[in-house]
């Protein structure tokens, strides 16, 4: 399942401290520690950030899955098993990678569909790994404080310096600009530099990692060439030290040192992670680009099964639904136990509003997935779909469950009210609907229904207590929001 990106992103919070370069940069080093420099970041998703738009968050079975094999000895290897980090996939076709707290690496789909070997991804995921196992988040955000407190010092200073000197009746000139502005460039080439220890330390946790587990650093020196690549051009007219990582060409002979000196260096993926790499990207091409392109990346003469994957679920996105089941039966023909086939042709089929014919694949595609909750929500909203009240009480149940999992997903508590609804449990569905409206930060209305759903449950049963919690909820308040003055 990978419906549309989601679009209820928090903007990015802005620096209240500091100003000018030292701000802006405080800023990028509060949203994340990653792979690329600012400075080089291009694409789509640069130029969404340019308009206003931001990329969603999307969400995929299959991929949550691959990705959690993929990070499970990394994390092991790390120490970081039991703290149940996620890895959440941005809707964005720049090759990045980045973390902003200590539970969740951030990846973007074009660093997936880019990505040619697990390897390559694994690389990826071992260095973002490294800053949380070093703890560079919460370490950069004290370097950051002590930074624009020594700005906020070394500006008094110097405002001082130039105050005196104006009253010795000195011309300061343009001197008063320079003697503010270079305590102010210094303190930001300072940061800036611990910054690129950090990216290198990662760097090499990551080795350390893929050691630890037999894998090779190989895909790590790969993607750090496509960097160089991208920096051939900057590189002659910027100064390395106003980026915030270390130039790709000093990173890739750090690395390849350290990556060749291991025994596993030469180690190849398993011809079934390959495989399962391959269908990833391709069911990414397949939601993400238009026919024409899904049709160069995978022409007709390709009869691979990734290939015959991204084209099936291509001709369902855009409208041929029943050319894309003929080809969706024709994968299930050759791996009948392929949960994810049996998933695309429920959701197809359910968004062509042909709800009933999709629930029987999606109960099929919950048994191969070992009931995957992503799965198990699509089979409940399926369900409700059908408007068949006999099937409300397996919809109420397959929600519940998933929502269990899931509970951050606005859509799922929707259809949860709404098969509660048809059940005739009203205090329920008005609980199910605060609940949705929460999750999507409508807090007054989330407010209004829990009152509502509160009344229509005894004093004291669950129902009243989850109700009532909603009901007293305080949303922090916004620091940025401006107080109006009494009248």
């Amino acid at each position: 399942m990978m419906p549309a990106p989601l679009l209820d992103n928090p903007p990015l919070r802005r620096s209240a401290a500091g100003s000018g370069r030292l701000a802006r940069m405080a800023v990028r080093a509060a949203q994340g520690l990653g792979l690329l420099a600012a400075a080089t970041l291009a694409g789509p998703a640069a130029q969404a950030q340019g308009q206003g738009r931001q990329p969603g968050i999307i969400r995929d079975a299959e991929i949550e899955t691959l990705l959690r094999d993929y990070t499970r000895p990394i994390f092991k290897a790390a120490g970081l098993s039991q703290q149940n980090i996620q890895v959440v996939l941005v809707g964005s076709d720049s090759f990045n990678a980045f973390v902003a707290d200590g539970r969740r690496i951030f990846i973007n789909i074009g660093a997936l569909k880019q990505s040619k070997t697990p390897n390559e991804i694994i690389g990826v995921l071992a260095h973002e790994t490294g800053h949380i196992a070093g703890g560079h988040l919460a370490n950069m955000r004290q370097q950051l404080e002590a930074a624009q407190t020594a700005s906020i010092v070394a500006m008094l200073l110097a405002a001082g310096g130039v105050a005196a000197g104006a009253s010795a009746g000195a011309n300061m000139g343009g001197a008063a600009a320079g003697a503010i502005a270079a305590p102010q460039e210094i303190i930001r080439r300072s940061l800036l530099s611990y910054q690129r220890g950090q990216e290198a330390s990662a760097d090499r946790a990551a080795v350390t990692y893929l050691n630890a587990t037999k894998q090779s650093a190989r895909g790590m020196l790969t993607t750090f060439e496509r960097f160089q690549n991208d920096q051939m051009f900057l590189s002659q007219r910027v100064d390395p030290y106003v980026l915030s990582h270390p130039m790709a060409t000093e990173r890739i002979a750090l690395l390849s040192e350290l990556a060749q000196k291991s025994p596993y260096f030469e180690t190849k993926d398993s011809p079934a992670l390959q495989a399962r790499h391959d269908m990833m990207r391709a069911k990414l091409v397949g939601f993400t680009q238009p026919p024409e392109s899904v049709s160069r990346v995978y022409p007709r003469s390709d009869n691979s099964l990734p290939a015959r994957y991204a084209r099936a679920i291509s001709a369902y996105r855009f409208g041929a639904v029943p050319d894309a089941v003929r080809q969706i039966d024709a994968l299930i023909a050759e791996q009948p136990n392929n949960a994810y086939f049996h998933e695309i042709k429920g959701q197809a089929l359910l968004e062509a509003g042909r709800a009933r014919e999709a629930v029987a694949p999606l109960r099929r595609a919950v048994a191969l997935s070992g009931g995957n909750p992503l799965i198990r929500m699509l089979l409940g909203q399926a369900l409700v779909a059908t408007d068949d009240k006999s099937t409300m009480d397996e919809a109420v149940r397959e929600l519940n469950f998933s929502l269990q999992r899931e509970p951050s997903s606005p859509a799922g508590w929707r259809y949860l009210a709404m098969a509660y609804g048809r059940k005739g449990d009203i205090p329920n569905a008005d609980l199910a609907s605060a609940q949705s409206a929460f999750m999507g930060g409508d807090f007054r209305l989330s407010r209004e229904l829990a009152t509502r759903a509160r009344n229509g449950f005894k004093l004291g049963t669950p129902g009243w207590l989850k109700a009532d919690d909603i009901v007293n909820y305080k949303p922090p308040v916004d620091p940025r929001a401006r107080k109006k003055p009494p009248p």
